[in-house]
Formats: structure tokens, sequence, C-alpha cells
């Protein structure tokens, strides 16, 4: 059967490009009923290019087909390539994108989560019941996220939910415990939630190092901000905080590109100390590229 076309060549091949994004997007960056929205208008827009046949022109009586009008050698190559560039780029940019902002959403509630362990292990109640309720709130976040959506890593994680759904019963079970009860036995309870953490990173190919990493850029660039802008009291403040973050990776590896970091960090704070903010700033960037070159690599 033939189909009277009424779409013209820019049009037939904007409507695949668009295509290809909506897919990406769905694929990559969406969970659930959104997902399959923008799957079944992925589908529409892909197969209306391919015929050339869009069924709202002819309710609307448009015609954007020019007759006679043959698509030249050039066209389809910009065409081709710019199909393949923006399934290349992104892919790779989603892919990296939604590992990073999966980890920042992890280290924003594990903060919370390493707090309450701590305060509860040295049995210090208001502070426990601080930083647990800033879990609770943080995970309900986090869980209501990541149980709808996996990231592209975690895609093929079968137990994902399941774990999730068990790491949220062991820390609601523990609110008595620590708002009324024995610390130190909610300390041991809440340790039982660490394992499952990581062993969802494990198996998903997020290294230690990655989570840390990401941990630690939040807080050196606190530190940079404030180098940048000549403010030694906020550099020194910073500075204790990127130094345990720092601790941190320094556990799991400590290399000549870790080392480098690490001068960076030390160097600025002791301008700071030194009230030397001629040359501050330019450390601060010397510390942020140092850091960019093993996050590329690592993260």
């Amino acid at each position: 059967m033939n189909i009277a076309k009424n779409e013209g060549e820019l049009d037939r091949f904007g409507r695949i490009i668009l295509s290809e994004i909506l897919l990406i997007l769905g694929f990559f960056w969406f969970g659930g009923s959104v997902q399959i929205i923008l799957y079944v208008f992925s589908f529409i827009l892909f197969m209306t290019g391919i015929l050339g046949f869009c069924g709202i022109y002819t309710l609307l009586g448009i015609n954007s087909c020019r007759k006679d009008a043959k698509i030249s050698r050039i066209s389809w190559i910009v065409f081709i390539l710019a199909f393949l560039l923006i399934g290349a780029i992104g892919s790779y940019a989603s892919i990296f994108f939604t590992n990073k902002f999966f980890l920042e959403d992890y280290n924003r509630m594990n903060n919370y989560y390493k707090q309450t362990l701590f305060n509860t292990g040295k049995e210090l109640r208001p502070e426990s019941i601080s930083n647990y309720d800033s879990l609770i709130s943080e995970y309900e976040i986090f869980f209501a996220k990541y149980t709808k959506y996996h990231p592209y890593a975690l895609k093929g994680d079968a137990n994902l939910n399941t774990d999730l759904n068990n790491i949220s019963s062991m820390i609601v079970l523990l609110k008595d415990k620590i708002y009324t009860g024995e610390l130190k036995q909610a300390h041991l309870d809440l340790e039982k939630v660490r394992p499952i953490f990581q062993d969802i990173l494990k198996r998903n190919n997020f290294s230690l190092l990655a989570v840390y990493l990401v941990d630690f850029h939040d807080v050196m660039e606190k530190v940079i901000e404030a180098a940048d802008a000549k403010n030694a009291k906020g550099v020194i403040e910073s500075y204790v905080e990127a130094d345990e973050k720092l601790k941190a990776v320094e556990e799991v590896v400590n290399d000549s590109e870790i080392q480098a970091i690490r001068k960076n960090l030390d160097t600025v704070k002791s301008l700071a100390e030194q009230n030397n903010m001629e040359t501050i700033a330019e450390t601060a960037a010397n510390l942020k590229s140092s850091f960019v070159k093993v996050y590329l690599k690592r993260g």
C-alpha cells in the first residue's frame, strides 16, 4: 500500500533525531510511567519519520513535503553523522552523569547513616536522634527514587529493590532504640546495614574509591570557593572536613595522583594560615585540576 507522504526532508530527519533523543532520555534518565511515555513518543516520531507520513498533518491540512524533492547525498551524510554523534555522546554522557548523580544521592544519604552510626557508638542520644531523623528523611527520598528508577549501572540488578526494602525496614525498626532504648544495641543493629550497601555498590561495579571521591568533591569545592574569595578563615574551616574526606580516599588508594591532591589541599590550607592570598587561588585551581584528573580516570 502506497502512503502519500506529507513530511519534507528536514521534517523527517528532525523527527528521527528527536526520536533518538527521547529514547536516550527514557532509557537512561527515567523510569516508570514517564519512561513508557517517552518510549511511545519516540516510537511514533521514528515511524512517522521513516514513513514520511503524519496523521495529524492530514487532519490539520499541513504538508511539508516538496514535490519531486530528492534527499541529497550531503543531507544523508549530515543526518547519519548527527544521528551517530547524538547516540554516542548522549549515551556516554548519560552513563557518566547518572552514575555521578547516583553516587551524590548515595553519599548525601550515607553521610547521615555514618553520623548516626558514630553517635550511637558513642552513646550520644541527642546527636543520634538528630542524625537518625535526617537519615530517615534522606533515605525516604533515596528509596522513592531508586526503587522506581534504576540508572544504567543498576539496570541489571534484580536484587536492588529487595535490598533497599530490607534496609528501609532495618532503619525504621531502630527508632525506639535510638529515642529511648539502648544505643549500643542500636549501633550494632545499624552496623548490619553497611554490608548491604557495600554489596550493592560492589556487584554494580561502583568502586569504593569512586564513592569516596564524590564524597570528597563537595567539601573540596568549599575550600576552592573560599580560596577564590580570598577568605582565609573559610579555607581553614572547610579544610577540616575536606581533610577527613580525603583520608577516606587515602585508605583505599594512596598513589602519586592521590598524593598530588593531598599536597595541593595542604598547600591551600598552609597559604590560608599564612594569610598569603596572592597565590592561593592558583593553588586552589591546581587542587581542582589534580582531582579532576583522578576522577575522570577512576570515578
